[in-house]
């Protein structure tokens, strides 16, 4: 009988153990989105801006599978089919978004950055590459949209 509450006992705090280790490791697959500094990536390229700026969260292909993507806590938007509900590309509203004069759920949030400054910051102030560079990646993400 002793050694029945013993085993009992013992197979008890095994289980509770496993259950406390559970609990405290990190999830198997779950990831976490690191922050790094902006990199000054050639304004003149919305292709090499999207690739370094975009992509990661976004994917390759705008369709926001990115690797980061399953890290963030609203999921990135599918950048290629902003024309697909009204066959047009919302080219002024994606220049707005980048530049932080309109909100999306994700951009503005820890999870995503608003461009506008970081794009200012690494161009030292000058309006017009910050202009080139949202020109030039609202054109590339246009390039994207399904057809």
């Amino acid at each position: 009988m002793r050694v029945m509450k013993f085993i009992s006992l013992a197979v008890i705090l095994i289980m509770v153990s496993a259950f406390i280790a559970a609990q405290q490791a990190p999830a198997q697959g779950s990831t976490t989105v690191k922050h790094v500094p902006i990199t000054n990536t050639p304004s003149n390229s919305g292709k090499e801006m999207f690739n370094s700026y975009c992509a990661v969260c976004h994917g390759k292909d705008g369709q926001g599978k990115g690797p980061a993507a399953s890290a963030m806590k609203t999921p990135p938007t599918d950048l290629a089919g902003l024309a697909k509900n009204s066959g047009k590309y919302p080219a002024a509203h994606v220049a707005a978004v980048l530049r932080g004069q309109a909100i999306t759920p994700s951009h503005g949030s820890q999870d995503m950055p608003i461009w506008g400054p970081l794009f200012s910051s690494i161009s030292q102030g000058h309006e017009g590459q910050v202009q080139q560079r949202v020109t030039n990646l609202v054109t590339y993400i246009e390039s994207l949209q399904a057809k």
